[in-house]
């Protein structure tokens, strides 16, 4: 028995294959910008360690909440309260208690950005990282990006069906990379548009200007291997 020709893992004399890859690379604007925040606190005991902590951290929280919709999440992390032992004796005594707040806050408005990382970092023992930029999972840059890559997968095949005096016929099958076997797609190096910074706290009570912050352009990537069928060459 034969079976039809779109159906054989390979092509036919009469209906041959052509398989082709689309690769796609878009530089789009950030939608959000991520930031952490670690607050801090020291005291010769606990309680006073905790209790500075917890008003900083507070402090902290009423900040970011003031820019209301421009923050668009707000999250607290890991929690620790470290006792510090002296360096000298054999007596497991405790010489002060260290205590840390994770903070995570998520923004789409850059322009509070700068404000809220200045004002941030001017607070007591308050440590600032990021921004880290990127898109949302949603982002219209991704369909885009996978529409540009069928549309260059389709381009590329009929070039090489022409250069047989042949044309395309069907679409036998389309794959996302990595999808036929499984294996996790991995993003080219700087896909994640990501830059860190850092900031510590002021230790005078000077109101410093607003930071200006630059958005950096993310990189969006979208590849996929198409299978066609054409019609007999002109050999």
């Amino acid at each position: 028995m034969t079976q039809d020709a779109s159906h054989q893992p390979y092509g036919t004399p009469e209906v041959p294959r052509v398989a082709v890859r689309g690769e796609a690379r878009l530089e789009v604007d950030p939608e959000i910008a991520r930031i952490g925040i670690t607050v801090s606190a020291r005291g010769t005991d606990r309680r006073s360690a905790l209790e500075d902590l917890t008003r900083r951290n507070n402090t902290v929280l009423d900040l970011v909440k003031s820019y209301g919709d421009a923050v668009e999440k707000l999250e607290t992390g890991a929690l620790s309260i470290t006792p510090e032992l002296t360096r000298h004796g054999r007596a497991e005594r405790v010489r002060a208690y260290h205590g840390r707040v994770h903070i995570t806050a998520e923004l789409s408005d850059f322009t509070a950005l700068g404000e809220l990382t200045t004002r941030l970092a001017d607070l007591e023992l308050t440590q600032v990282d990021g921004p880290w930029w990127a898109l949302r999972p949603t982002s219209p840059a991704h369909g885009r990006a996978r529409h540009q890559a069928v549309l260059e997968a389709v381009q590329r095949a009929r070039e090489y069906a022409e250069a047989l005096g042949a044309r395309l016929a069907a679409l036998v099958e389309l794959a996302d990379l990595g999808a036929e076997n499984a294996a996790p797609f991995a993003q080219a190096p700087g896909g994640s548009g990501m830059r860190t910074m850092a900031f510590s706290a002021a230790e005078d009570a000077g109101g410093p200007p607003p930071l200006d912050l630059e958005p950096q352009r993310q990189t969006v990537y979208a590849q996929v291997n198409a299978r066609f069928t054409m019609t007999p060459p002109q050999l």
